[in-house]
């Protein structure tokens, strides 16, 4: 074979390899689609199932609720305690709360779940993991007890309303923004325009209403006289140490510690069962979250809480750097 015909030899082969290699990406990409479209066929007739994973065997059971998010909304948690509070067998629940707060409505009607729960005769008891602040906060006064350590932070009873305003960045590139309104004060939030004295008094209106509200559940709840409340909700956190001191928890102490004391308020004998909401995980939400690992999944999620789904009246604590 001389080298004309080896150099076409060698040719062809690459050309197929080519081939070959774009049609098994072609039949990959192909199926990722068809696996996505399932999922999502499936996913929008809600056969999403759940199971109790068993964290610690003993006697009757105990549930632990995770609230270790920024509040945007009330599902997941309102589903999980009504479940658990219809269920005989889950004689208490202990909140492990870990959250900086959220939406206002979210937090309100979390609040009411936990509260409709302990009313109903089954304890519900908080542990504070890292941070019980601002809606975190308000969710766990509807519990029978709070737990908190001693190093956790703890309070921020306030309310805040964020928004940016872009109108000079706009006026740069040549970005016109028309809005027509029925009144005044239909478009105050909008960043195409600076913030003026009606809209502040507009904003600290509603400010000032959901503040009364937060402090009245507090003292109500905590059993905290109004006025002396109103001192120390200034919007600034506590550790866990100064909040008992201030009557804004019950005792100090671990999530160990907490279930001991909800295993007291159901008069459970001897060491409780520990168990825990779990999703049921099937081979193609294995395979289809593998995929998401890309990253465009991690940033659609970040884009999505951060920015779409943030609510714009908030119970929340922020640290600004």
């Amino acid at each position: 074979m001389n080298q004309i015909e080896q150099k076409q030899k060698r040719s062809r082969k690459g050309f197929w390899i080519v081939i070959i290699s774009f049609l098994s990406f072609c039949l990959l990409i192909g199926i990722i689609i068809i696996l996505a479209l399932v999922k999502s066929i499936f996913s929008g007739i809600n056969t999403t199932e759940f199971e109790y994973e068993v964290i610690k065997s003993g006697n009757e059971k105990i549930a632990i609720i995770d609230l270790d998010y920024t509040i945007i909304t009330p599902d997941i948690l309102v589903r999980q305690i009504k479940k658990y509070r219809e269920d005989k067998s889950i004689k208490a629940i202990v909140l492990r709360v870990d959250s900086p707060g959220g939406g206002s409505a979210a937090t309100h009607e979390m609040y009411e779940e936990v509260k409709k729960t302990r009313d109903s005769g089954k304890p519900v008891v908080v542990s504070v993991g890292t941070v019980a602040a601002s809606g975190g906060y308000y969710v766990s006064c509807g519990a029978n007890k709070i737990v908190a350590n001693p190093s956790s932070l703890v309070g921020s009873i306030g309310v805040i309303i964020q928004y940016i305003t872009i109108r000079d960045l706009a006026d740069k590139l040549g970005i016109k923004d028309v809005t027509i309104t029925s009144g005044d004060l239909k478009d105050t939030g909008n960043p195409f325009r600076d913030v003026n004295e009606k809209d502040k008094k507009y904003l600290q209106d509603i400010i000032n209403d959901s503040y009364e509200l937060f402090v009245e559940i507090v003292a109500r709840e905590r059993k905290i006289d109004i006025d002396t409340l109103k001192n120390i909700a200034t919007g600034r956190v506590y550790t866990g140490r100064q909040a008992i001191k201030y009557k804004l928890v019950d005792t100090l102490g671990t999530l160990d510690d907490a279930i001991k004391i909800a295993a007291e308020l159901a008069n459970i004998k001897g060491e409780p069962t520990i168990i825990k909401e779990k999703k049921k995980t099937y081979f193609l939400d294995i395979l289809l979250d593998k995929i998401s690992q890309i990253g465009l999944g991690e940033i659609n999620n970040l884009l999505k809480d951060e920015y779409l789904n943030k609510p714009v009246l908030q119970y929340k604590y922020e640290i600004r750097k």
